[in-house]
C-alpha cells in the first residue's frame, strides 16, 4: 500500500509491505538513530516522535504513519546536542546504545511536563533501560539540564 510520510521536513512516499514496521521504514530512509533492540517494546532505544508525541517504532507498523510528520534524532540535532553535553558531564552515556532513544524521550518529555518531579522524570521515563549507568548519572544530567532550561527561559 501507498504512503506519504514526512520525516524530519521530508515527504517520503512509496509503496510498503503492511506488515512493515515504522523502525524498518525510517532506517531505511538514513535515520540510523533508530535502533533495534528488543523488538518486544520494552527497551526504548526505536523511539520517535510520531506527530510529537514519543512512541516506539518497532511496535508500529509504517502505514500507521501515514499522513503523519515522524522526527528522529538526525531531526533534532541542536536540542541533542545540548541535552548530550549535560549527560556526558554527568556520565551518563557511557556505551551510548541507548542514548538516541533516550534522548528523544528526554526532549518529549521537556515538552509535555512543566517542573517534573523526580518521581515524574523517573516514571516518564521507565521504559528506557540502559545496561552501563544505573540510571543515577542520567538523572543528575536531567535534572541539570531541566534548570538551565528554566535559566534560559528567564
Amino acid at each position: 500500500m501507498q504512503i506519504t510520510v514526512n520525516i524530519n521536513g521530508r515527504n517520503y512516499t512509496e509503496d510498503v509491505a503492511p506488515d512493515l514496521v515504522l523502525l524498518d521504514f525510517l532506517r531505511a530512509h538514513g535515520c540510523y538513530s533508530v535502533k533495534r533492540g528488543c523488538e518486544t517494546s520494552n527497551c526504548g532505544l526505536c523511539t520517535v516522535h510520531l506527530d510529537g508525541k514519543p512512541v516506539l517504532s518497532c511496535s508500529v507498523l509504517a502505514v500507521r504513519a501515514d499522513g503523519k510528520s515522524v522526527t528522529t534524532l538526525e531531526g533534532l540535532q541542536k536540542e541533542a546536542e545540548e541535552f548530550g553535553g549535560f549527560l556526558a558531564d554527568e556520565g551518563g552515556e557511557q556505551c551510548g546504545f541507548c542514548s538516541p532513544g533516550f534522548i528523544m524521550n528526554v526532549l518529549a518529555m521537556v515538552k509535555e511536563l512543566e517542573n517534573p518531579t523526580e518521581q515524574e522524570i523517573q516514571e516518564y521515563l521507565a521504559g528506557n533501560l540502559c545496561r552501563c549507568t544505573g540510571y543515577q548519572s542520567q538523572l543528575r544530567a536531567i535534572k541539570k539540564y531541566l534548570a538551565w532550561k528554566q535559566e534560559g527561559s528567564k
